[in-house]
């Protein structure tokens, strides 16, 4: 394949794994791989067999993103595969969160994934692929993470619609939808301050392992495990109110209803 491949949050997780899944399969001039701990991207190099360039940059700083422009404008590489891995979350009741987290975490999941897509374009060809990371809540509104998933469900409507705008030129957009994954996302978000009820975690590597042979089928959505499956079939029958209560009851939260109507 050749060219490069450029892989972002690729200093733990998802991301991390991704690496090595891209890295075991196919060969690229260099694995661009974008975080912000220097130390943990240089790690990479002992475990993969093609050239890893670290790239340090904080996604969440627009400054960040010239710096990427920047790079494709000197060196004007052959981008055969952009995986938008970076992500992060706020669990909780989203009045008593900080705002700065909560727009920190629209900026990376969405807005960078964006920019990262509109300026990794015009140095792919036909045959070239990206690969963004959804979720699971990409699927349904999902209260007391209400931030991560509405900037989720923006992934894969995104990732659906630039996928069929890029047909014509042979690009293919594949979004990866996963389910609960053990991760240091996880202390990031405060998961367990407020999630209760888990059915069945999966490892990050398991995610990135499906997602390579999912890419090899062209498909536009990966989902990882057959349980996965079966409820985003599900959750797209059912009213979204009634999804909403669902996942209130399995963590625990109120249910209480105390509406008026307006100006009583």
């Amino acid at each position: 394949m050749n060219g490069i491949a450029v892989i972002t949050g690729a200093s733990a997780g998802i991301g991390r794994e991704f690496v090595f899944s891209v890295d075991k399969r196919y060969e690229f001039d260099e694995i661009w791989v974008i975080a912000r701990r220097e130390e943990r991207l240089k790690e990479l190099s002992a475990g993969c067999r093609n050239r890893i360039r670290p790239v340090v940059m904080d996604l969440t700083d627009s400054k960040a993103i010239e710096k990427y422009r920047g790079m494709l404008e000197d060196e004007k590489p052959d981008i055969r595969m952009l995986v938008n891995s970076a992500g992060c979350g706020v669990f909780g009741p989203f009045e008593e969160k900080e705002l700065d987290k909560l727009t920190g975490s629209v900026q990376l999941n969405s807005v960078a994934l964006t920019a990262m897509c509109h300026i990794s374009l015009p140095y792919m060809k036909e045959g070239s692929c990206i690969i963004n990371v959804g979720s699971n809540s990409s699927w349904q509104p999902v209260p007391y993470q209400a931030v991560y998933g509405a900037s989720k469900s923006y992934v894969l409507s995104f990732s659906r619609a630039i996928g069929r705008e890029l047909r014509p030129r042979g690009i293919h957009v594949m979004c990866v939808c996963p389910g609960w994954i053990k991760t240091e996302f996880q202390e990031y978000a405060h998961h367990d301050e407020y999630i209760r009820y888990v059915d069945r975690w999966y490892g990050p590597d398991e995610v990135a392992e499906q997602a390579m042979k999912d890419l090899e089928k062209l498909k536009e959505v990966s989902i990882l495990g057959a349980p996965v499956r079966r409820q985003v079939k599900l959750v797209k029958h059912l009213p979204v109110d009634l999804v909403m209560d669902i996942w209130c009851r399995q963590q625990g939260f109120d249910m209480s209803d105390n509406r008026k109507k307006f100006g009583e």
